[in-house]
């Protein structure tokens, strides 16, 4: 598959598949709505600074690597689109996960996912389009699938706005049931998600067989400088090993789950796109347990 076929392929869903994967985005949305409490803001006002800086290294910072990356390497249009498409997805739940076993600063890692997913409700669309619009390769590819932006931006803030605001005021008028309900759902939405980055890997292995090995090496060092980079936000500020550590988690894992849902319903499935989503869904889980590791195993050295 050459360049061009690669940017034309694309993954075409039924009536039906599209409703469940937005259902899906709608559920994650909700439940994660259903646990947003006060603590989760707390460190606006106790460590302004720290939280800060990792929504600008998420939100700001790790977009724009990403486009550096892209006019360095020049990648396939497509997988420029998918690399983007990442870097602009909020931080993954899984990420709370590998910051407690990484002892990282846990209410940190638990307070950005959570702002960074009410934030990319109304940021993400418009993200992708910014960013991808900087880029002449996707902004002509955006172009040639006929992508109606303004349809784009209503329907990406409807599934992913419309939950959040459904699930906060759920949570205030029904705190007892929202208490409830927000973990089993939060627990469910992430396992469709999870099943979706495999179905969509499964289907994009001509796509991955096309780019070859090419295809894991520039996901592995994306995700690399992905994690680089929130560690250097942290030692930027000069702050402490935990927060540091969080601060590096949250950078490096990404919603893949988010943006494979988002290019296959709003972006037309580019194949390109698909392949770096689901392979970056697959080995930033890797990544970021194998950085936990070290760290147990450097922690345990030093008290030696």
């Amino acid at each position: 598959m050459n360049g061009e076929a690669l940017d034309s392929f694309q993954l075409d869903l039924d009536g039906a598949s599209e409703f469940g994967m937005m259902v899906v985005l709608a559920a994650m949305m909700f439940s994660v709505a259903l646990g947003l409490r006060p603590a989760s803001f707390a460190f606006f006002k106790t460590e302004p600074r720290l939280y800060f800086t990792g929504v600008i290294a998420q939100m700001i910072a790790l977009p724009l690597l990403t486009l550096v990356m892209c006019f360095v390497i020049n990648p396939h249009p497509s997988v420029a689109l998918g690399m983007i498409l990442i870097a602009c997805c909020p931080g993954g739940n899984t990420s709370n996960l590998i910051a407690l076993f990484a002892r990282a600063n846990t209410a940190l890692s638990v307070s950005l996912t959570a702002t960074s997913s009410v934030f990319a409700a109304f940021v993400t669309p418009v993200s992708i389009l910014f960013w991808s619009g900087l880029y002449l390769p996707t902004r002509a590819l955006l172009t040639d699938i006929n992508i109606d932006i303004l349809s784009f931006l209503a329907n990406t803030l409807l599934i992913l706005a419309l939950p959040l605001l459904l699930g906060m005021t759920f949570r205030h008028l029904a705190p007892k049931i929202a208490k409830r309900i927000q973990t089993p759902l939060a627990i469910l939405s992430g396992i469709a998600l999870l099943a979706i980055i495999v179905i969509a890997s499964i289907r994009l292995l001509p796509v991955f067989m096309a780019l070859g090995i090419g295809i894991f090496i520039l996901v592995i060092s994306h995700n690399c400088l992905a994690f680089a980079l929130g560690n250097l936000a942290g030692r930027a500020i000069k702050t402490d090993t935990a927060s540091r550590r969080a601060l590096t988690i949250e950078v490096g894992i990404q919603n893949s789950g988010l943006g494979i849902v988002i290019l296959l319903t709003q972006l037309g499935g580019v194949g390109g796109a698909g392949a770096v989503a689901g392979l970056w869904g697959v080995w930033h889980l890797i990544g970021g347990s194998g950085l936990a590791l070290f760290w147990r195993w450097k922690d345990a050295r030093s008290t030696d």
